[in-house]
């Protein structure tokens, strides 16, 4: 499984990160913004239904999983 961010739809929202902090993490970039970075844009299978519903929960539809 792999976790794919779309960063041109990604507004920082959080949602993902509330649900599975230790997969992703919102950063501030140079700017000041907040962009998402994956802590393991590999997680194990066991795994799946917690990043299953992070993906789920983000409400522009940034993220996806690949098997």
């Amino acid at each position: 499984m792999r976790i794919h961010v779309d960063r041109d739809r990604c507004e920082g929202l959080g949602m993902c990160e509330a649900m599975a902090h230790e997969f992703f993490e919102l950063r501030e970039d140079e700017g000041g913004d907040d962009v998402m970075h994956l802590r393991d844009e590999t997680p194990a299978e066991e795994h799946r239904g917690q990043v299953a519903a992070a993906v789920a929960s983000c409400p522009v539809l940034a993220l996806s999983l690949t098997d």
